[in-house]
């Protein structure tokens, strides 16, 4: 079997802090990435070959060509603001035009590319809407629509998932229920998508869509803490969930 080639872009971050004791003061940075558990699920399947692109590297190098993107069979856009992928140093910086990278991505999903967005504070609508996705095209791809609003859903007492589509081919063959989520995205499912999983608040966690040729998925809380807590990564349907997903986008299913 040919390996199926994925570009994650996103979670990684830097931290700084202030230390003051009585007179002295210092500071620290600590670089962090949050792609872990989902790593491991890629490299564990054996047909999964994934490139992390980090968020600080993103905006001079994910791919501004049609060409670049057919490298990869699915994009996983996870916790990294729509700013990044469209301000570019020539555009920010030089003041000249530039591809638009999420018209980019609308396009190569039509001519059969598969697409996934994860939830996180700077996905979907983001943290005080900052992640600014709606109305743009990767709103237009997506099996959900985005609000405009901070879409935030944070649930401490635990998001309880019902499955709707047991036989959906992302989700077939998970047994038992699924640990709680922290929180996760408010959307709204898209007419004629598919909405997999729901919470016990009626809102979206799982969906998907054919969009043109392509495929797209939209899963609705984050790929690890603090969202998706420590029981969900290291339950074993965390795992067989995202290599069906990754199936499924492909079109190796």
């Amino acid at each position: 079997m040919e390996k199926i080639k994925v570009l994650l872009v996103g979670e990684s971050w830097l931290s700084t802090g202030s230390h003051q004791k009585g007179f002295d003061h210092f500071s620290t940075g600590i670089y962090e990435t949050g792609h872990e558990y989902l790593q491991r699920a890629f490299d564990s399947s054996g047909y999964i070959d994934c490139t992390h692109m980090p968020s600080h590297l993103a905006s001079e190098s994910f791919p501004e060509t049609l060409e670049e993107l057919r490298k990869y069979d699915v994009v996983i856009l996870s916790d990294i603001g729509s700013n990044t992928l469209l301000l570019s140093k020539k555009v920010f910086v030089e003041g000249k035009t530039a591809p638009n990278r999420l018209r980019l991505i609308k396009e190569w999903v039509q001519q059969g590319g598969g697409f996934c967005m994860c939830g996180g504070y700077l996905s979907f609508a983001g943290i005080q809407g900052l992640a600014k996705y709606f109305r743009t095209p990767i709103d237009d791809i997506l099996p959900v629509s985005i609000h405009t609003f901070d879409d935030r859903v944070e649930t401490p007492e635990g998001a309880l998932t019902t499955v709707l589509e047991s036989h959906h081919p992302i989700v077939q063959g998970v047994q038992g229920d699924w640990p709680p989520l922290l929180g996760y995205q408010e959307t709204v499912v898209k007419e004629g998508a598919t909405l997999i999983a729901k919470s016990q608040y009626g809102h979206p966690l799982l969906a998907s869509w054919e969009y043109g040729k392509g495929r797209t998925f939209a899963w609705m809380t984050d790929i690890g803490p603090h969202w998706c807590p420590k029981a969900f990564v290291e339950w074993d349907g965390y795992q067989k969930i995202w290599q069906q997903a990754m199936l499924w986008l492909a079109k190796d299913d």
